[in-house]
């Protein structure tokens, strides 16, 4: 038995015409059939309700707690405050301190849109808006500031209706508990 390298076999055309032809048939079909596409400048396109556009913040329910800033993977959020001393409420109280928002800002030209910030946001004061007309010429112009952010809150949709058969939440239901009452004899 002899070792003869094995010659290298040429392609048969014979598939090709078939092939071929379905090509151009499948391309005659596309050609007869209307566009579906969309100008998008000239008509604006209808989005799904809970469509991720750009983040929007609501400031009063920002606590500075950090915690989007430091869970952000791209390092995108600044977050900036200090704390005032609020004077005793009552005669013989104490003095509180709290803390105030000096600035809030998002680059979204570093954001990857992966939504860990909203997700990790104890008060809900981040939140997604629809909106995603936001391009700038300049990139340095995608740091949005807490007032930029703050007006997007006009844009975020309600939150979808509770399935009318699930349980009440535990806020409303804790809310809705009667007084107890003291037994009789006990002050």
């Amino acid at each position: 038995m002899t070792d003869q390298p094995s010659s290298p076999k040429k392609p048969s055309s014979r598939g090709a015409i078939p092939g071929l032809l379905k090509g151009l048939a499948t391309t005659a079909r596309t050609l007869s059939r209307p566009t579906h596409t969309a100008e998008y400048p000239d008509a604006q396109p209808s989005l799904p309700p809970r469509t991720r556009g750009v983040i929007a913040l609501l400031e009063e329910n920002c606590t500075n707690c950090m915690l989007s800033s430091r869970e952000c993977p791209d390092w995108c959020i600044y977050i900036d405050s200090h704390k005032e001393t609020l004077p005793a409420t009552t005669e013989g109280g104490r003095e509180r301190q709290r803390n105030v928002l000096d600035r809030f800002a998002i680059d979204f030209s570093l954001c990857m849109y992966c939504g860990i910030c909203i997700e990790v946001c104890p008060f809900d004061a981040l939140h997604w808006s629809p909106e995603f007309e936001y391009a700038e010429v300049n990139v340095l112009d995608l740091l949005h500031e807490k007032g930029k952010l703050g007006q997007w809150m006009s844009t975020v949709p309600p939150p979808p209706a509770l399935d009318s058969y699930s349980a009440e939440p535990q806020e409303i239901t804790a809310a809705n508990k009667h007084a107890r009452k003291a037994p009789e004899g006990r002050p």
